[in-house]
């Protein structure tokens, strides 16, 4: 199997959709003889922050000595991009391989189950996942989760470390109408006798939930300490949210190792970047892509951008999913632009940029237009921006995407 044929059986099981439960995944593990007990693993949930988080915790596992993978999402360009070992994205060979290994367990599989039902894409990927890691001889992977927690593909693995980067309202579909029902969704990951890492800034009905959850299962919860951060360490992975990440990463570590070295700290802040987070791609003006993609997201770009523009002028290019809080998105936004230009990115959900311009004028924001094309709207916003500006494309990261493949490459991969 090529990496072309691998991303295209994935893709052909994105038409079947989302299927909770955790049986067909346990079955894959079985069947691929249950590789996520070969490695001790570090598990990520949250509704922001968590492939930052992730990438952070396994930048400093991997300068304590340790090989270390990571298993993301969403990504940007290429599946393999979400598995990771050591500091490099899994090889197009290895990758494909992992996923053909995955496909004959699917089969397997699907055989036992009933006619309208079948491993999902997420678990298919899973599972690839998981095998490549074992395959790859890590020492200790740190897992993200995809969707909630008590459900969610991931939460097979005997995690000695977990962690909660936040909760707020988002999936409320699936994971329930209030922070605590989606707190609680989260939470079930927490393993018995296990360390639960929190933010600082934990919602408190998320945090009262936490220390009972951790009260019941025996469980250590710890809070990550934002002074174990100082001003002075360098973080290259801009913005203030990215530094409270890191010390949700830290706290990590640190429950994970007993005890850390502060050069393998300094060492790992210093180098560890998040494609697609506050990244600046470009200069002249300076042009920032971040997928935010809910209110809370916005906010933190939306502190983050406080102390970068320096009273420069900004201009951004947004597109938003049609199920996101657009309103809520944009109130954080848009009091920091000067012109807003309305795209659509090449996902199906995305919201016509009319209907984001529309938005736009009822909330009391600047001047606001369309361009459908994202690259062409990027393009009039760097213009629009001038060259001592920013020009900015966020509210979702299927736009940054877009922007980031090659031009002309076909869309092969989902996110």
């Amino acid at each position: 199997m090529t990496l072309a044929e691998a991303e295209r059986y994935l893709l052909s099981l994105e038409l079947f959709g989302m299927r909770f439960g955790l049986d067909r995944m346990r079955r894959l593990m079985t069947v691929l003889g249950s590789p996520q007990e070969r490695y001790e693993t570090i598990h990520v949930v949250g509704t922001n922050g968590k492939s930052s988080t992730a990438r952070m915790t396994a930048a400093i596992l991997r300068r304590h000595s340790l090989r270390t993978g990571t298993y993301l999402s969403p990504h940007l360009v290429s599946f393999t991009e979400r598995v990771r070992i050591d500091d490099e994205d899994s090889s197009p060979e290895r990758f494909a391989a992992a996923v053909e290994r995955a496909r004959h367990a699917a089969e397997m599989v699907d055989r036992t189950l009933e006619p309208d039902d079948g491993v999902t894409q997420f678990e298919a990927l899973t599972a690839a996942a998981f095998d490549e890691l074992a395959s790859a001889g890590v020492q200790v992977a740190v897992i993200e989760a995809g969707l909630g927690g008590r459900y969610d593909a991931t939460n097979v693995i005997p995690s000695r470390v977990q962690v909660l980067t936040n909760v707020g309202l988002e999936h409320t579909r699936w994971l329930g109408p209030t922070v605590a029902d989606i707190a609680r969704e989260k939470l079930d990951v927490v393993q018995p006798g296990a360390i639960l890492v929190v933010g600082d800034e934990l919602h408190p009905d998320a945090l009262a939930l936490a220390e009972r959850t951790c009260a019941e299962r025996g469980a250590r919860l710890v809070v990550a300490d934002m002074s174990s951060i100082p001003s002075t360490l360098e973080v290259l992975a801009r913005g203030a949210y990215q530094r409270r990440n890191f010390a949700v990463a830290r706290a990590a570590a640190e429950a994970y190792l007993g005890a850390l070295d502060e050069g393998a700290v300094v060492a790992a802040a210093a180098s560890t970047l998040v494609p697609g987070r506050f990244e600046v791609v470009d200069t002249k003006p300076d042009t920032v892509l971040d997928g935010a993609h809910n209110p809370g997201g916005m906010a933190a770009l939306a502190e983050a951008l406080r102390g970068f523009l320096d009273g420069r002028r900004l201009v951004a290019c947004i597109s938003i999913l049609d199920d996101k809080d657009a309103a809520g998105m944009l109130r954080e936004l848009l009091p920091l632009c000067d012109e807003v230009i309305c795209t659509a990115s090449a996902n199906p959900r995305a919201l016509p940029p009319g209907t984001l311009q529309s938005l736009c004028g009822q909330l009391g924001g600047p001047p606001a237009r369309t361009v459908r094309d994202p690259r062409q709207a990027l393009e009039e916003a760097r213009s629009s921006a001038g060259p001592d500006g920013v020009a900015l494309a966020t509210g979702t990261i299927y736009l940054i995407a877009d922007l980031l493949r090659p031009e002309g490459a076909e869309r092969r991969s989902t996110l």
